[in-house]
């Protein structure tokens, strides 16, 4: 054998695939393949279905049981959306394992959570349905949901933005000790709490939600939690009921009241601003939001963001990394831009840079867990683009791979790439 055939095989050996899925508003799953050498890097489809609806928008990963909850946005209120369970093998291959058309329309964001001896079920935030849902897991075709809120302004305010036309939810995120569901809606301006009961599965609405100024709009939030004794506070929770939390006794709850048990962050759409709160574990077994700081993720002089631009998605990595997408600033034109914070011991940010999207309208991105690799979904413009990331600084690189993945889609409208995800 030649030096250049064993050099080349040897390449060929130390090369590593690492699959990701997407979505598109055109109602196409996507399954890509990032392969990684010493010397580049390749990403390309390498599988697609159409089994979400007409229009799929997120993705949820059952990384354990290999099953992709995907959720589609046809509907308003007025409607139904569906919800559908896909099979992903391990090399990516995807298959339709069930669907349901009882979800309520417009669905956008999931997550997965737990109840009593290993139940599972999903939550779902409806923007265009102005709900939240939720299923037992499993998934069948005859799946109904165990719980369906819907809202509704009970006042009329005239200081709402165009965009606040009704109830709009937009995430479902858990808090770090899995007994609270949280949905930023951005039509409401409201942080809703929900408390989980561990034996039905159902979601409590017993708690405060979380008000915020009127034309807010939270879009996104993320817990952080605030080392090592919140750390062993939170983990010795996780599986707890509120009830149990409040038996831990006075004195814990003393102590995280006074040491706060986990930081909140939260992206707003429409005024601009990322919005820090520390939060507590009360005596009622609710929680409790203390705002500590107000800023807009962007080097502004006159606290705002650049016309017709909005924060996203919100994202963690490392012990103090942070990251925000704002679509339509044009920071690197034509691209858009992602947002790096610092994150300070007292649980404060502060912005460090602007790094490319590659893309237009950065609706979604993702950090690997490995916390070297970006995967930047722009709407827009309908491509992937794989950005390394310094797990040390945090510093986000120049794109090491870029994938158109569908038709471009026209700003404003809900149309191009709509999620995209690790598989991990």
């Amino acid at each position: 054998m030649s030096v250049r055939s064993i050099l080349l095989s040897l390449s060929a050996s130390l090369a590593s695939a690492t699959n990701l899925y997407a979505t598109h508003y055109s109602g196409t799953v996507y399954s890509l393949s990032l392969t990684q050498s010493q010397n580049e890097s390749t990403l390309a489809i390498s599988s697609q279905i159409d089994g979400c609806g007409p229009m799929p928008s997120w993705l949820t990963l059952d990384s354990a049981a290999r099953i992709l909850y995907c959720s589609d946005e046809t509907g308003d209120a007025s409607t139904n959306g569906s919800l559908s369970a896909l099979s992903a093998s391990s090399d990516g291959k995807l298959s339709v394992i069930a669907s349901t058309d009882a979800a309520p329309g417009g669905g956008v964001n999931s997550v997965i959570y737990t109840g009593e001896h290993g139940a599972q079920y999903l939550a779902i935030a409806h923007y265009g349905g102005s709900a939240l849902s939720t299923f037992a897991l499993p998934l069948t075709p005859s799946s109904q949901p165990l719980q369906v809120f819907r809202y509704t302004f009970t006042t009329d305010d005239p200081n709402r933005r165009p965009q606040q036309d009704s109830p709009h939810p937009h995430q479902v995120f858990l808090d770090p000790t899995g007994s609270f569901v949280l949905v930023p809606d951005l039509g409401s301006d409201l942080l809703r709490v929900y408390s989980i009961d561990r034996t039905t599965g159902e979601l409590k609405s017993n708690c405060a939600d979380l008000s915020y100024p009127t034309g807010s709009g939270p879009r996104h939030g993320l817990f952080w939690e605030t080392g090592d004794d919140h750390h062993s506070i939170l983990t010795s929770q996780r599986g707890q009921t509120p009830a149990q939390i409040r038996r831990r006794g006075s004195n814990r709850r003393a102590q995280q009241q006074q040491q706060g048990a986990a930081t909140l962050y939260t992206a707003n759409e429409l005024d601009g601003h990322l919005k820090v709160f520390e939060v507590s574990y009360v005596s009622n077994g609710c929680l409790s939001f203390d705002q500590i700081q107000s800023l807009v993720p962007y080097p502004t002089t006159n606290d705002s963001l650049p016309t017709g631009a909005t924060l996203a998605e919100i994202r963690k990595a490392g012990t103090d990394g942070l990251y925000v997408s704002v679509r339509s600033d044009h920071g690197f034109a034509p691209f858009d831009s992602i947002a790096t914070l610092t994150r300070h011991a007292n649980a404060t940010v502060q912005f460090d840079r602007l790094s490319s999207a590659y893309g237009t309208v950065p609706r979604t991105f993702v950090v690997n867990k490995a916390g070297d690799l970006v995967a930047i979904g722009d709407q827009a413009s309908s491509n992937v683009a794989i950005v390394p990331r310094d797990p040390v600084t945090g510093v986000l690189g120049e794109a090491i791979a870029n994938l158109q993945v569908g038709e471009p889609g026209e700003v404003g409208t809900a149309q191009g790439l709509s999620s995209i995800i690790w598989d991990e």
